[in-house]
């Protein structure tokens, strides 16, 4: 497989992840939706249909959709990173950029499927939140303990599903983003996904939106190191226990 068709297999399956994952939160932030005041749950299981449909979509290139996924499976020492795509520094660098891509357009497309709201919505904070994530406490360290620990459960589950998607794989990842959603989102509304919130954020930046405020620069780095380092370890953990982690593909 050519990394013209990796790359633009996790640019659509981001993209997707990221208009439907954003969108969901749209719906309940912003005012004036049919959504309006949908409350977190709303948000999670927006999340996992999100992530469900971007795997699918994605499924050519093993639909990865997140650097940390990328990086554990580097880390995990395998060969491919789905059938005919050997993993070097080219491929690596390919699916990091496409998911960075996707999840920008996906943010650009699901402002231009709520613009009207965009531009009604008062509160800079709820504009924000429809692109990238922000902590419920701020606190810095603790914030990027969360987001590690986040990704590392993301990761090492989906390490244990093995290879690409077939049967139940893109429910079960989906599943297990709601889980992650409902029991660790809470403080800092598990971003476990560098492009998810830097592409977006990024989106925030340039895109005209009236009266919306900040990106709140100062945090972006959190929702990247965070899940890099978390889902780093969890290839690293995966490695050095493979008795136990024996079901990912080669």
């Amino acid at each position: 497989m050519s990394l013209g068709i990796v790359f633009l297999s996790e640019v659509l399956g981001t993209g997707m992840l990221t208009l439907l994952g954003c969108g969901v939160v749209a719906n309940v932030a912003l005012r004036g939706t049919k959504g309006n005041a949908g409350g977190f749950l709303m948000v999670t299981w927006g999340w996992g249909i999100a992530v469900f449909s971007g795997v699918f979509i994605a499924a050519k290139s093993g639909a990865h959709l997140n650097p940390a996924v990328t990086l554990g499976l580097l880390l995990n020492g395998k060969e491919e990173y789905a059938p005919g795509v050997r993993v070097d520094a080219a491929s690596t660098l390919t699916y990091f950029g496409g998911e960075l891509v996707g999840a920008f357009l996906g943010a650009v497309v699901c402002w231009l499927a709520y613009k009207q709201h965009f531009d009604h919505e008062e509160d800079p904070a709820n504009k924000l939140a429809t692109f990238s994530t922000g902590p419920a406490i701020r606190s810095t360290g603790w914030n990027v303990v969360t987001e590690v620990i986040g990704t590392f459960v993301l990761v090492i589950v989906i390490l244990s599903f093995g290879g690409t998607p077939s049967g139940l794989g893109p429910l079960a990842v989906a599943l297990l983003v709601v889980g992650i959603g409902v029991s660790l989102g809470g403080p800092t509304g598990y971003a476990i996904n560098p492009a998810r919130d830097l592409g977006p954020r990024i989106a925030h930046a340039v895109l005209p939106i009236r009266g919306k405020g900040s990106s709140n620069w100062a945090y972006s780095w959190v929702p990247i190191v965070g899940p890099l380092v978390g889902g780093g370890l969890a290839g690293l953990v995966a490695r050095v226990t493979p008795d136990i982690f024996a079901a990912v593909a080669s």
